[in-house]
């Protein structure tokens, strides 16, 4: 494959650290590279070199003749006086650019629903974001530099973004540097991942789980100081090869390698046990919200019925303005119903943490570990009893950081101490919305496997399906103000979604056709949803059966062929189950929503 661009024994130092120490690597045609590593080790830095927008101290940038380079950053460079319009067709003329697919895909995928008209300094930062992103895709670059381009794309936009870029070119020509915490996104389009630490670019092949098996084998062979690190990769890197098939057969690493690194990792979580402390720390009731319906200007939700569990696991999806913060501001008590009534039992303590950073606006001048200290003197994960300083090394901070004053802590830092404080005043639900701002895969890693021995209940509003998938057991999605359970995830999800947008759900052909469709009667309704209630409450117990079939199978003496067999085919004959009652749900679901 013919070189593009790349950069030969290039070094960079700031005023207080060595970014890169004699660099040399390079980009070839067909190569789709992610890039990760901790913030602030020179992530964007790599980027900017790279597109000729930073010289480094020493070394030197080769780029080949004719390579045209697009990049996208992190920093609003659009002129805020020019139209949606202009700022993405510039001149051109409405039969040229709406005669060419790939411009009008690009409008429909990111900014549809921004008016065309509308002036760029009037738009949300989210907006001008996603006219940027729309502006650069719609030239014919030969190399992309983006960073952090899925930052205010839903889980659609995400979707179609990978989507895009995927068939953007053929298999063996241009090339994509792209640098993103959305380690789900980074699966999806990457053939390979560079590691940016210590000054110095070190390259993996295959997407982030591939990524992951590499990183586990080459961390077994570090110092002991790195035994926190290569713990929780392993982790990892166990629910990676546990998950849905689409996800693990993607990487080209060797799956051998991979069983025999977790043979003796269990799950992530142990989902009775965690069960059985929520109850004992909740009761039964939670919260049941029993028919409800919103309405502000126009109806936000309608006839929601929704009883939260102990110990229960939920991703909410939704569009922007579907209804999320609606629906959670009922649950925390901010939002009173229109119709119908919420119950909260007796010992329900709720906690949201917000993207505002409340709990650190009185305490910047001091120190990270006074003012974990001050809130508990230890606290049980998993478990074991660990101390504020503990916890914190956990999630990353380092012993000069914690002597650091609050006000002087990174966004991504501060996100961290945030959530820390939030379990240290130990609520029993707690509500996530939007946690993976600011945060590095390392530090996602560091949250989810905290969150893992967390006994609470745990509502999560995120637009990054892989910690959707990762740290909760079932989705629901907010369609039309009606709350929808998701058997079938986020997959199935997108394709409601794709559903709802085709232009058949809005032929006038078509909806005569539903319309003409039999209603179910009062009572036929009635018995029809008993059986949905009833086959979720099998699948729920079928899960904890399979849940437990895991941890037996990674306990299970490996030697003894016969009995790991059976152990298997019984997982694969629950699976079946399952697989048969999400069907019969989804017809009775259709009947019911018909």
């Amino acid at each position: 494959m013919a070189h593009l661009l790349g950069v030969e024994s290039i070094a960079l130092d700031f005023p207080t650290k060595t970014v890169f120490e004699s660099v040399t690597i390079g980009i070839d045609e067909g190569d789709r590279i992610g890039i990760v590593g901790r913030n602030g080790d020179g992530k964007s830095t790599l980027l900017r070199i790279l597109a000729g927008r930073m010289e480094p101290d020493s070394g030197r940038v080769t780029t080949r003749g004719g390579v045209h380079i697009g990049m996208l950053d992190q920093t609003d460079t659009l002129d805020q006086t020019q139209t949606v319009g202009h700022a993405i067709v510039g001149d051109k003329p409405d039969y040229e650019w709406a005669g060419d697919a790939k411009i009008r895909d690009v409008i429909a995928g990111l900014v549809s629903d921004i008016p065309w008209d509308a002036t760029v300094g009037n738009l949300s930062g989210g907006q001008r974001r996603r006219v940027a992103l729309a502006a650069l895709l719609v030239g014919d670059d030969d190399v992309l530099f983006l960073d952090e381009p899925t930052n205010h794309l839903d889980v659609e936009g995400i979707t179609w973004l990978a989507g895009h870029l995927k068939t953007r070119w053929s298999s063996n020509a241009g090339g994509l540097l792209v640098v993103t915490h959305d380690r789900w996104f980074l699966d999806e389009v990457c053939n390979a991942t560079w590691e940016v630490h210590d000054g110095i670019v070190e390259p993996f092949e295959g997407g982030y789980a591939a990524y992951i098996l590499q990183r586990v084998e080459r961390d077994r062979h570090a110092s002991a100081t790195e035994s926190k690190r290569q713990n929780l990769m392993r982790k990892e890197l166990a629910w990676l090869r546990r998950g849905a098939p689409a996800r693990t057969s993607k990487p080209k690493f060797r799956i051998d390698a991979a069983n025999e690194l977790i043979a003796n990792e269990p799950p992530p979580r142990d989902p009775i046990v965690l069960k059985q402390m929520a109850t004992s720390r909740l009761g039964k009731d939670v919260v049941d919200i029993l028919d409800v319906s919103v309405s502000y200007d126009h109806e936000v939700l309608k006839h929601v019925e929704w009883r939260v569990g102990p110990g229960e696991r939920t991703g909410i999806l939704g569009a922007n303005g579907a209804g999320k913060s609606t629906l959670l501001g009922l649950v925390t008590g901010a939002v009173q119903p229109t119709s119908g009534r919420v119950k909260r039992g007796k010992t329900v303590k709720v906690v949201t943490l917000t993207q505002e950073l409340d709990e650190l606006k009185d305490v910047g001048a001091d120190r990270v570990s006074d003012v974990v200290g001050r809130q508990r003197t230890a606290y049980v994960s998993g478990g074991k009893e660990m101390t504020p300083s503990q916890l914190l090394e956990r999630l990353g901070f380092s012993n000069e950081q914690m002597a650091t004053p609050v006000r002087d802590l990174s966004g991504g830092q501060k996100r961290r101490l945030q959530l820390l404080l939030i379990l240290l005043d130990e609520p029993n639900v707690l509500v996530l919305d939007e946690p993976t701002n600011d945060l590095d895969t390392d530090m996602l890693a560091a949250m989810e496997d905290l969150l893992d021995s967390w006994p609470g209940t745990l509502l999560v509003v995120s637009h990054d399906r892989y910690l959707l998938e990762r740290i909760t057991d079932q989705q629901y999605a907010i369609l039309d103000g009606h709350f929808r359970h998701l058997p079938g995830g986020v997959d199935q999800y997108l394709r409601l979604r794709k559903e709802q947008d085709s232009p058949a759900a809005s032929n006038p052909s078509t909806a005569g056709h539903t319309a003409s469709t039999p209603k179910l009667s009062s009572a036929e309704l009635r018995n029809t949803k008993k059986e949905i209630g009833s086959i979720d409450r099998k699948m729920e117990k079928l899960s904890t059966r399979i849940d437990a079939l895991h941890v037996e199978m990674a306990q299970h003496d490996p030697t003894d062929g016969a009995g790991l067999a059976e152990l298997m085919k019984a997982v694969a004959e629950l699976e079946q189950q399952v697989a048969e009652h999400e069907h019969r749900w989804l017809e009775l679901t259709e009947l019911v929503e018909g």
